[in-house]
């Protein structure tokens, strides 16, 4: 996507190429159907008019972009939270509901952290990257989820 606007084509691939990415982690902040699918829709009509380097970069663009766009939104007075038990099954039907649940319940910047590492497999240099911090700052987050997450699960997070 050269142009300073992707074809429909091009737009289509990106969106079947990142749209589960995208939706977990606007899941992971919304935490509800509703705002989930509107954050998606907002990352993606804003990557129409993104030119990218690669599919990675695509990848991390959209990922920061929903990340901010949820933050942006949890800050606004009109949104309202819908139980998470009715929703568990959306956000990453591939790992234990309880672990992800403890996930959630993190604070925001070990929420990140943890994402980022554990279910899109970043490394700590990329999720300090798309975090915009040190990487010993990552390294020092996840130690810190890892060790919140041991406690509130009773067991061993890895």
């Amino acid at each position: 996507m050269d142009s300073l606007r992707c074809t429909d084509q091009e737009l289509t691939a990106l969106y079947h190429r990142h749209v589960d990415t995208v939706w977990r982690v606007c899941y992971s902040f919304m935490k509800n159907r509703a705002d989930t699918e509107d954050m998606v829709q907002e990352a993606f009509l804003r990557a129409y008019f993104q030119p990218f380097r690669s599919e990675e970069h695509e990848k991390a663009w959209l990922i920061v972009t929903a990340s901010n766009l949820c933050k942006d939104a949890l800050k606004r007075a009109w949104r309202r939270d819908e139980p998470l038990e009715d929703h568990l099954e959306l956000a990453a039907p591939r790992r234990d509901p309880q672990a992800l649940e403890a996930v959630l319940a993190l604070p925001e910047h070990y929420k990140a952290a943890v994402y980022l590492y554990y279910y899109e497999g970043y490394d700590a240099k990329e999720v300090a990257s798309i975090l915009d911090c040190p990487q010993a700052t990552v390294r020092t987050r996840l130690a810190r989820a890892r060790k919140q997450l041991k406690q509130m699960l009773g067991g061993e997070f890895e």
